[in-house]
Parts: C-alpha cells; structure tokens; sequence
C-alpha cells in the first residue's frame, strides 16, 4: 500500500477544480488519476513533481492512481527504462498497486476505434510524403492546405489502413489522420496524425505491430478505457486539450475525463530535456543516467537525496498555471532540512595536515564522548578516539591569517571538537617548503564536557592519525555554470557544463566507527556539508558522495524577501 505520509496539502488551482467536480458528482463521487511516463529515458525532478501531484491528489481523495506506460514508440523504448521509472515511484513512496498498464494493452481497441473514425468519416488515410504533410500543414498565420488524399472513399481507407496494418507497405508511405479543419487557428487540429508505419520489435508486443498510434490518438482513450476522471498534464499540452477531446467526443465515449494543465517544473543550472539528458549519458559527459550530478531522480537517490525531501520540495513550489524556474538553492535547502533532522554528525578531514601535540603522552589513547545529532537526543552518542597525532583540514591552518581567521595559526588557540584546547608553536615543511606537519600543544584542564572555564573563539574538527579510515570523497557541484543553459541559443548547451562539477579527494579521513557503513547511509560531516555513502563502495574502498554543502544559499534568498 502506498506510504501515509499524515500530511494536508495545500489548496490549487487543480484541487479547486476537483472539490467543484465532487461537489456536483461529475464523476459519482470518483477522483482517478494517472500518472503516464513515456519509458524512453529515466525520471527526473520534473516528473517527480508530476508523481507527486498525481498519487498525492488520488491519496487525499480516497481515490485511485494508476501508472501507465506510454509505449507507442518502440524505437526509443526500452525495458530498462520500464524497471528504472517503477523502482523510481516506489522509492517516493508511492504503491499502483495492481493497477499497472501500458498504452499498448488498448492496441487492439485504438485500432477498432481508428476503424470506426474511418467509417464516419473523420479519419482518411494519407499518401503524402513527410515533406509534403509539413508543408500542407501551413502556418500560425496561414492557413493549411487539405491534402489530395483527404476524400478518399471510406472503402479506400479501410482497404489501405488494413494494408498498413498487415505490412503491405514500408515505413513512411502512408499515415492515418484525423478528419478535422485544415484552417484551424489551432494548428494540433489540422488533420493530426493518428497512426504512422513503423517496423520496430515492440518491447511487449514483439513484431505483432508494425503501425504504432500516435500519443495524442492514443493518451485520451487510454484515460476513458482506464476510468481516470482527471488527466493531469505540464502546460505544453494545453494546446492539444482540444484534439484530445475531439477524439473522446467523435468517437461518443460517455463519462470522459478531463485534461487539466500545470506548469512543467525548471530548475537552474540543469536542464530537464529527456533529449538533453540522453545526450550527456551517450556522449559520456557524465557516468550515467545516474550521476549524482543529474536531475533524474536515480542520480538525486545516488548523491543522498530522500523521497520526503523531494515530496517536500514538490509541495514548497506548488502548483502553478505559468510556467517559470525554480532556483536550485531551494531544492538544496529542502534536502538540508530533512538531513539536519535525521543525519547522524560525524568527523571527516578531507585535506589532512598532522598534527603532533608534544606534550600529549606518546602511545596514550583517550576515548572520548560525541554527539550524534543535537537536533535528535534519541540518536545518542559515540565514542572517538583522541590519540598524540591527529588530522585537521589543510584549510583551518595559515601561517599568515587573514583578519577573523579564529582557526589555527602560529601562536594561536583553538579548541579540537569534543577534546581539548591546543596551541601552534612549530611549522614543519619540507624542502620545497610546503607546510608538512605542525607542532602543538595542548591544556590537558580544558577537556570539552569538563566544566572548563576556559574559551576560544574558534573550534575545529580532526581524526586520530593512528585510528583514522581512508576514504574517497566526491565533491559535486552544479553541472552547467549558467543559471539557463538552455537559453544560450549560440552556445551547446555542453560547452556551459560547470568543469569543476565533481572534485574527487581520495585521501579522506574518516572517523574509525565509519569502518561498515552501508551504501545509501547519510552523514553530516561535521563543518564540511551532507554526505552519503556510494552504491558501489565496498569495505575496501568507502566513496562518500556530498549531497550539499552546510551553506545555505537559499535561506539567506528569504531572508532577505
């Protein structure tokens, strides 16, 4: 059953309508939705989004949602693809239950249907080439041109779409359209393509096809067969809303559902194109439909991202009737959200430079306490171990500070997290002069959780060089340097990717308790952002991947609003 999340959404344009509908029992009462991928690619954001909205309506409603394949077009339709977008839905947190279809389940009805158009005449099959047909189809200012084809016999059409459908003829040389207006304002309603000649081996059906119908021919009558009341679509369909129902009201289908439209989710600094996605997996600009670099849902799962702050995202930008962007920070700050609540705090160093506390008796180790999440006192603590050479970041050392540099530096105090208070006194380097190691000492009365009376205004993180893990870390940043790069209409959109969208340390060091972390297992590492452990890491290699920094770019945005 899918996942009860205890949640009330907020009031839409889309729930107004349905509220109206369950109001004057359009529907007897029912509220069906559907939610209907084509399966030539993997899921992103967007269609999260879209998943979202649609079980999420049918969940509130104590209706149904169904997950329908759209597989009309064999050529670009894969089996992989099939498997990706159902394990992407669960993972949301969403069940179909038993109501899992596919467009080509209704094949043999579309064709009896198509039948039937051609019979009452208002469908006719065309011998026009492809140049031809675009021509014909004129423009938003001029109206089209009928083609020679158009008043053929009804006896000619069904001989010769019989004949397309028995293979009588290659790809291309006919097609079965729709009857409509050639001088329509609309130019979706100028004698649409129903059907065209394709031989592709079909995913389902194998070679049992050789005409596929066509999305718009196809989608409204799987929503009648299927009894959905409310067809849920982005905005770029609202043009073809009126074909849509020409075919349900040409063909007399009674209690016929509704196409609604809302605006298709953008986000900066990415792009949403299957098209484009598909590109930069095939041109190998990135590992795969899963680089956590990617808005598809597999690679946000695989940078660290959970279903609830994407349901939560989904929710915070709503639901609109123009179409608009939505800035990264703001799905960055939702993963921050839900992470800062569940994420257990632990210490990494991801640049090491060693530390030996001179006056730190050699071969001691001190255990000390640690707290997991202070957000969660149910998460309890852990003990790290504090030993005479430790690890800090590269970067919480200068020679030469900045103003405000409250973190280490010759002659300078800091506090270690959870230990003691120590002082630079000696900078090793060797002789290319580069700083190789430092001399501290450290005030053994200044032990954290003792009551010290003593303070500083700075404090950072470490790991004990004799108990320290080596790890690899992965840095991600965004993939394109422009916040549109889509809109760059002299440039491919390739040549704006962001080059240093991934940064691979793999001399991390780790806490020793990190030692059987499980792929998937999410950390905050301390002073240094949300990190989660890699599907492919093993207990001989642990690869951490950084979900976000701890930076918050979009909390400063509403601050300021």
């Amino acid at each position: 059953m899918e996942e009860n999340f205890n949640t009330v959404a907020p009031s839409n344009f889309i729930r107004d309508i349905i509220n109206e509908d369950l109001k004057t029992d359009k529907y007897n009462g029912r509220v069906h939705t559907r939610f209907p991928p084509e399966p030539n690619g993997y899921l992103h954001i967007g269609h999260a989004k879209s998943i979202c909205l649609n079980f999420g309506i049918a969940r509130d409603y104590n209706g149904l949602c169904n997950l329908r394949f759209d597989d009309t077009n064999p050529s670009k339709e894969e089996v992989e693809y099939v498997d990706s977008i159902e394990e992407d839905v669960r993972w949301l947190g969403f069940d179909w239950e038993d109501r899992k279809y596919y467009a080509s389940d209704y094949f043999d009805q579309l064709y009896e249907f198509a039948i039937q158009l051609i019979r009452e005449g208002k469908a006719y099959v065309d011998s026009s080439t492809a140049g031809e047909t675009k021509d014909m189809r004129g423009t938003p200012t001029e109206s089209g041109t009928e083609s020679p084809n158009r008043n053929r016999s009804i006896e000619e059409n069904l001989r010769l779409f019989h004949g397309m459908k028995n293979g009588e003829f290659e790809d291309g040389a006919h097609i079965l359209r729709a009857k409509i207006d050639m001088s329509s304002p609309n130019m979706i309603m100028r004698d649409p393509v129903m059907y065209r000649i394709k031989r592709a081996t079909h995913h389902r059906t194998g070679d049992k096809w050789c005409i596929y119908p066509m999305y718009d021919y196809a989608h409204p009558i799987s929503d009648w067969i299927e009894g959905i009341t409310h067809s849920i679509c982005t905005l770029e369909f609202e043009i073809h809303r009126p074909l849509y129902d020409w075919f349900l009201s040409e063909l007399h289908l009674e209690n016929r559902p509704q196409q609604i439209e809302f605006a298709r989710l953008n986000l900066s600094y990415t792009v949403m194109s299957k098209r484009k996605l598909l590109e930069l997996v095939e041109k190998g600009q990135v590992s795969g439909w899963d680089d956590p670099r990617l808005p598809t849902i597999s690679g946000l799962r695989r940078r660290g991202y959970t279903p609830e702050s994407i349901r939560s995202f989904s929710e915070k930008i709503g639901v609109a009737k123009r179409d608009g962007t939505i800035d990264v920070a703001l799905l960055e700050h939702t993963i921050r959200e839900d992470l800062n609540k569940r994420a257990p705090r632990v210490m990494a160093v991801l640049r090491p430079l060693k530390v030996t506390i001179t006056n730190y008796p050699e071969g001691q180790t001190e255990d000390l306490d640690a707290i997991n999440n202070p957000e969660d006192p149910s998460m309890g603590k852990r003990v790290i171990p504090f030993s005479r050479e430790i690890y800090i970041e590269q970067d919480d050392f200068r020679e030469i500070p900045p103003k405000k540099f409250y973190r280490l530096y010759p002659g300078n105090e800091v506090r270690l997290r959870y230990a003691y208070i120590i002082k630079c006194n000696e900078v090793i380097k060797n002789e290319s002069g580069d700083i190789t190691e430092l001399y501290c000492t450290y005030d053994p009365e200044t032990k954290s959780g003792t009551g010290s009376a003593r303070s500083v205004k700075g404090t950072i993180h470490w790991v004990s060089a004799r108990h320290a893990i080596k790890a690899e870390a992965r840095l991600y940043d965004r993939l394109f340097e422009t916040e549109d790069p889509s809109g760059d209409k002299e440039k491919d959109f390739k040549d704006l990717i962001n080059p240093k969208s991934l940064e691979v340390i793999d001399n991390c060091l780790i806490e020793p308790h990190l030692a059987n972390v499980k792929p998937g297992e999410k950390f905050q590492f301390e002073r240094q952002g949300y990190f989660c452990v890699d599907p492919l890491s093993t207990k001989s290699k642990i690869v951490f991947n950084r979900t976000v920094p701890l930076r918050d770019s979009w909390a400063k945005i509403e601050k300021k609003q």
